[in-house]
Parts: structure tokens; sequence; C-alpha cells
């Protein structure tokens, strides 16, 4: 990692009143939505009154789309391995120089895959040294990714590979719902095995820390059945017995309060009324079809397990509208706010119920 100076404090105050949080937001795939919805929520007030916002991408096409869709930048610049400027009043440029205003908008490419994975380990590099406090990520897409030479399906994988974390999981909050998936982009098939008795109550543990360090004293968690009314007694499968009710029980066993499994049908509902904390889901589609009906566009993507909070948008790089000036960043808002608002629980222990 290139080092990058530790500031004396990464939360910023306001005037001497109270500290921000200092939150790394990562550009995305430079041919996505990413620098659009980034340059809109940076300069949004409830943003700006939640965090000091260091955006980690290219200068250049950042100025490139301020100009080209009449959106506010010209914020201070500091390139990589610099100390970042006090500048608590406006967002901070952390310059990466590796894409140029050249990016065609809307067009896949390994170059713009391989600038966008510089910028989430700049970001991480950023934490390390202590200059931020948590991460906040615009969308990549997986085939640059792949394209630009980073064999990772996605930023949780991505993440932990970068952090050296063995325990990761992704997560959803959406509103009142907070969904934690067992297994994220694999095929349906390789997801149904993955619903395993020691997956499951490591995930479980993983979910309880997490909620803890969130804040919520004692989390109370639901497994998801991963059957049509929970297997009905072994009537339309075995993996609630054979798998899930075992790791339920394991967990229970160590003092966790956790239950299931629960029909899937009515869990996340329940879970959105107050009934849980948290639900631990089987499959990917599993959790995100409550999660995008609930809160489409205003949902985070959060990863558990990470040595910082890392947040993201619940979309992704939106190619067919990129450069077009019509991206919603309402999501991009939300991950940053939730991202500054988890810092400061991480940091002071207070009570997390939302993310507002």
């Amino acid at each position: 990692m290139t080092d990058a100076s530790p500031e004396p404090t990464a939360l910023s105050r306001v005037g001497g009143g109270e500290r921000r949080p200092r939150i790394a937001v990562t550009m995305g795939d430079p041919a996505g939505i990413g620098p659009e919805v980034v340059l809109k929520a940076v300069a949004e007030s409830e943003v700006l009154e939640a965090c000091a916002p260091v955006i980690v991408g290219d200068a250049q096409l950042l100025a490139h789309t301020a100009r080209t869709l009449h959106l506010r930048c010209g914020y201070p610049i500091a390139r990589r391995g610099e100390p970042l400027p006090a500048s608590p009043d406006a967002p901070v440029i952390y310059h990466l120089d590796n894409i140029g205003a050249s990016v065609d908008p809307g067009v896949e490419s390994g170059a713009a895959g391989r600038a966008a994975a510089e910028y989430i380990e700049a970001a991480v590099e950023l934490c390390a040294a202590g200059s931020v406090d948590a991460i906040s990520t615009a969308p990549i897409n997986k085939r640059a990714l792949f394209l630009g030479g980073y064999s990772f399906p996605g930023h949780t994988e991505f993440l932990a590979h970068l952090t050296g974390s063995t325990e990761c999981a992704m997560a959803f909050v959406a509103s009142n719902l907070r969904v934690v998936l067992i297994s994220t982009h694999v095929p349906l098939a390789d997801a149904i095995r993955m619903v395993e008795k020691d997956r499951i109550v490591r995930v479980v543990r993983l979910t309880e820390r997490e909620l803890k360090r969130w804040g919520i004293a004692r989390p109370r968690i639901a497994v998801a059945a991963l059957n049509p009314h929970g297997a009905e007694g072994g009537l339309f499968g075995v993996e609630e017995s054979a798998e899930i009710m075992p790791a339920v029980e394991a967990c229970r066993a160590e003092g966790l309060e956790v239950s299931g499994p629960h029909s899937a049908d009515t869990v996340f509902l329940r879970a959105s009324r107050g009934e849980f904390d948290a639900v631990v889901s089987c499959y990917h589609d599993q959790a995100m079809i409550p999660v995008k009906c609930l809160s489409f566009g205003e949902a985070v993507n959060v990863t558990l397990g990470l040595p910082f909070i890392r947040t993201s948008v619940d979309h992704g790089t939106a190619f067919d509208i990129a450069g077009r000036g019509v991206a919603e960043h309402s999501s991009m808002v939300a991950a940053i706010k939730l991202a500054a608002h988890l810092a400061r629980a991480d940091e002071s222990g207070s009570l997390v119920m939302n993310a507002e």
C-alpha cells in the first residue's frame, strides 16, 4: 500500500462544534453513473451536514463530468499519498490520475474496471492510515473489473481480500429492514448447496457481532427458510431440518437470540414491522426482492466483517444512462449518510435503529 499520512483525527469539526466523520466516497466505474451520482450526492446539504466527503477518483474526469452535466465541482484536491487538506466546509477530491477525461460513458472496458479497482484500493489505504472513518462506494461493473485484471465478483470479496478479512457477509439496510446474505453472486444451484449448518452459524455470529457494533445491544436475528412454507415438515425439502434448524439451535446454545427457519414469504415483512433486527437470507434474490420492493433506489449495501464501515448503493453502473445527467442519486446519498451514522455509532456505541 502507498503510505497516506494520517491526520491528527479523521473527524472534522465545523466551527468548533460537533465532529463529522470523514467518509471516503469511491467514484465507481468511470464509464458508469458513479461520477455523476457522487458529484450530485456530495453537493447535498444533508450529506455535508452528516460528514466530510472525500471523493476517491480522477479529478479530471470529475471536472469533465461536472462541466458536461452542469454539476458542482472545483473542490480541493490531494494526490494519492498526500495528506488530505483540512477543508471541512467542502468535499475533497483524492486524485489518482488513472483514467483522465477521455472515458466513453456507457462503454465497458478493462481500463475503466482497473481504475475503479484502484479507487477501492486507495480508499482502503486511507482507512488503514486513519485519514477517513468509513468508505462509501459507487457502483462497479463486474466484467470491467475482470477485464482490468481483478478476478473478484464484487466489492465484498475484493474488500475482504484487501483487508485479509476471513469472515465477511453482504448485508442491506432498507427502511426498517436489515438483511444479511448467506451467499452472494453465485448460481442458484450453488447457493442452495451453501445453505449448510456451519456457514449459517458463521453468518449468524457475524451478524450478531456487527449489529452490536452498530449499537444494538441484543440483536434479534431471524433465519429465513429455503423452501416454500419452511418445507412443511419435510414435504418440500430437507434443508430446513438438516441444516437450518441445527444451526439455529447451535447459535441459541451460545446465547444468541436467533430463531427460524421462518417462511420466507412472511419473515421480511415481520422484520420490517420490528419483530426482528435482521433476517439472514439463504440466497441473493431471496434477500434482494423484499429489499428493492421496500426501498428501491434508497437501500444501502453494507459489508459486515471488515475492520471499518463500508456502505454502497443498491444499484449498478447503469451504462444505458451514463453521461446523460438523469441518474438518480438518492441511494448514494443514503449510503454516505449511513456510513457517517455507523461511523459515529462505532465510535460512541450509540443506538442505531435505521438509516436515518
